[in-house]
């Protein structure tokens, strides 16, 4: 029996162009990232157009995450109260007019004001965006469209990355202006999700949109059917916040998704979002300009997400996390040493190299994974009737991670700089063996397959044909 090469691609045109014109936002939200890993320099240099103190450039980092805590209630009303993409354009909204305020700022409060409500944006695009892709795609493509969002932040990281230290100060706010602006036009256009018109009991109109998403061949009536008895059966269960303690399947859920996003802050991509540019200052090299080894840095952090997302419907989620993670850990290490090394006194100069190296192979590998994997199981992993909560909660995880790796750091390094990274390499190596040994592999499954997986039924291995 031959087996066909099928083009996994093929005729997904319009689920593609929905995925990339809802996740403008989050690019923008890369940008804020790592906005302040090359202004914070700028702000407390003596150029600054904005008076600024070491402790509210401090502030400015962890202010975004707090932000994002804050806007978790809202979160959670409005992915289920106006909709998966409606959540996205009101993001979107709020991004713009955050650049804008940033851009004329002439004093620290308002970009405090603004890093705060971009955080409760970036908040929003993260639960929404995962959402709305994991419902809007065929299961063939879904692990590649729901990287998507990933790929988008770190162009948006590179972009910043470039600008910061080159361009004026308002060349930043304008790129995220044209960006968030770019979304609201073309974004509104594009079809809601069928799930979630169902869910709403809005079957016409959820027809509709699978019409727009689904090739002509397809058999509308019969994924409408499938999706409709899946949420049917899910709705039979329990939407309380306490059932994601209290049914085994949903504790499952978000015991991973706390071990796998917390994990990402704890193995240290926050920190190097933010700080990259003061740690490379701390290793010294002489190999390499550290302004040009942050363009490479995310250059390659790009590159890996664009790779792993055409991969990750081919080799699976399970395997490609545990060897990101791996690989993440013994980076972490290489530095850890490094700085420790330097911290007693020993002549370093000869392998000042180490620390470049060892950022620029943890970006490849961070990103080829555990920087990617976890918002795509994320997408897939909880039921119709929990979704909105149950990945708000996975996204409190993650945003907790972030606020505590960040203050970490901030307090830590002020030991010695190897003492946060000491810390960081071992939260990535306790992911790689809790994801090698606790978490299933969902590549190919339908979001009714994954359910019936973690309740511990047996189910076929085979793909689902179309659907979601």
């Amino acid at each position: 029996m031959v087996v066909k090469n099928v083009n996994i691609f093929q005729e997904t045109g319009t689920q593609i162009l929905a995925s990339v014109t809802g996740t403008l936002v989050a690019a923008s939200d890369g940008m804020s990232f790592g906005w302040t890993s090359p202004m914070v320099p700028y702000l407390l240099s003596e150029e600054s157009h904005i008076r600024t103190t070491v402790s509210q450039a401090e502030w400015l980092e962890t202010i975004t995450l707090i932000g994002a805590f804050c806007g978790l209630p809202f979160t959670i009303y409005f992915v289920d109260k106006i909709g998966r993409k409606k959540s996205l354009l009101l993001a979107a909204v709020v991004v713009l007019l955050n650049w804008i305020a940033i851009g004329l700022a002439n004093r620290i409060e308002y970009i405090f004001v603004a890093r705060f409500f971009s955080g409760m944006a970036g908040d929003m695009s993260f639960v929404a965006a995962p959402m709305y892709i994991a419902e809007i795609a065929d299961s063939k493509v879904r692990g590649f469209l729901s990287s998507i969002i990933y790929i988008m932040m770190l162009i948006g990281l590179l972009l910043v990355y470039c600008l910061g230290p080159f361009a004026p100060f308002y060349s930043i706010p304008m790129v995220g202006c044209f960006l968030a602006a770019t979304q609201l036009l073309v974004f509104t256009f594009q079809p809601e999700s069928p799930y979630y018109l169902i869910y709403k009991n809005r079957p016409l109109e959820a027809k509709e949109s699978l019409k727009r998403l689904r090739n002509k061949d397809a058999d509308l009536d019969l994924e409408i059917d499938s999706i409709s008895n899946g949420i049917e059966r899910q709705k039979t269960e329990q939407g309380r916040p306490q059932d994601l303690l209290l049914v085994p399947s949903n504790r499952k859920a978000i015991l991973i998704m706390t071990v796998l996003n917390a994990g990402q802050h704890l193995s240290c991509i926050s920190v190097m979002y933010m700080n990259l540019h003061p740690i490379l200052n701390a290793a010294g090299s002489i190999y390499l300009d550290n302004n040009i080894t942050a363009i490479v840095f995310a250059i390659i952090m790009l590159l890996a997400s664009i790779f792993a997302s055409c991969t990750i419907d081919k080799f699976g989620r399970k395997i490609i996390l545990v060897v990101s993670s791996l690989l993440s850990g013994f980076c972490l290490l290489a530095l850890s040493v490094y700085f420790h090394l330097q911290a007693i006194g020993f002549d370093v100069s000869a392998v000042s190299w180490v620390p470049i190296a060892s950022v620029l192979v943890y970006a490849g590998a961070f990103k080829y994974g555990l920087g990617l994997v976890p918002i795509v199981i994320t997408a897939e992993i909880f039921p119709a009737k929990m979704k909105a909560i149950g990945m708000t909660v996975a996204d409190v995880m993650f945003v907790m991670g972030g606020i505590l790796s960040i203050q970490l750091y901030q307090v830590l390094h002020k030991l010695g700089m190897f003492v946060p990274f000491y810390l960081f390499t071992v939260s990535a190596f306790l992911v790689a063996l809790y994801s090698g040994f606790c978490i299933p592999e969902t590549k190919g499954k339908s979001l009714e397959q994954i359910q019936l997986m973690l309740k511990g039924d047996n189910i076929s291995n085979k793909p689902e044909k179309n659907g979601v």
